[in-house]
């Protein structure tokens, strides 16, 4: 076929999706009735796509969703996007995300499965997606009921820009980015010390706090001890000592009694002394 170039760029920039070789083989053949080989149809498409690389174009063949699409180069993307942001798709909801995120990881899964993962209904989610031809049914699980099984399509990978399921990013690339964007993460402050020297620094961060707490204590018990002895020491009202005047009157008056109690009794004894000798 001597224009099977021009049919193959007629046909790719016909497709509104990517489209395969295979595919593009059997229009060929209905077309035209003879049998193209797909080796013919890649080093053609190959030519194609090489043909397109230069910047006369503005647009480029990319090969995406395991077929050949036309698309915008990357330095037109930000004006493109400009003009797409006012004749925007409705964009998939979180939860429809999370459920084809489940799907596209774990297919094939059923619906219950997708529930217990998610915690809620998705019934509606799931014919959502259906709908957008993201997802589709891929056949019965074997276990009691036999309910349905579901999967990603062809315009799933379309739609994310991939050729197949294993292009899709891994888990750890997700779990290693949100460790990277923690804010405070053990990881910035322990990076490139072994066990041995962690182990330490925890120890040592350990022996400080307790020092620390111990001191404390130490101040508080310190502080109760003295508002102890400050109590003891402040003389109470009925402890009060008399002055020294006062003391000294009491006790002159108490000396005086008992002289003149003296002086009495002896007066009275010499009486008795006197009547005798009469």
């Amino acid at each position: 076929m001597n224009d099977l170039q021009k049919l193959l760029e007629a046909l790719i920039f016909s497709s509104e999706q990517p489209i395969s070789a295979a595919e593009l083989q059997t229009i060929l053949f209905t077309y035209s009735g003879e049998e193209v080989s797909l080796e013919a149809i890649t080093e053609q498409a190959e030519l194609l796509t090489m043909k397109y690389e230069s910047d006369d174009f503005i647009f480029e063949i990319a090969k995406t969703g395991g077929g050949y699409q036309f698309l915008s180069k990357p330095y037109y993307h930000k004006p493109i996007t400009t003009l797409l942001q006012h004749r925007a798709k409705r964009k998939l909801s979180v939860a429809a995300l999370e459920c084809l995120s489940i799907i596209a990881y774990s297919q094939p899964v059923t619906k219950t499965d997708l529930e217990q993962i998610r915690g809620v209904n998705c019934d509606h989610t799931i014919q959502k997606l259906m709908e957008r031809d993201l997802i589709k049914i891929t056949g019965r699980a074997e276990t009691a009921g036999r309910p349905l099984l579901y999967g990603t399509t062809q315009y799933f990978m379309d739609y994310f820009g991939i050729n197949g399921l294993e292009e899709l990013p891994r888990l750890k690339e997700f779990e290693q980015k949100d460790s990277d964007s923690s804010i405070g993460s053990p990881s910035d402050i322990m990076e490139n010390i072994d066990e041995e020297d962690a182990y330490n620094q925890v120890n040592l961060h350990n022996e400080r706090r307790d020092d620390a707490q111990n001191q404390d204590n130490e101040e508080t018990e310190q502080q109760q001890d003295e508002q102890a002895v400050e109590v003891l020491e402040q003389p109470s009202d009925e402890n009060l000592e008399q002055p020294e005047d006062e003391q000294i009157s009491g006790g002159g008056d108490g000396d005086a009694e008992e002289e003149q109690d003296l002086s009495e009794t002896e007066e009275q004894q010499d009486g008795n002394d006197e009547s005798s000798d009469k």
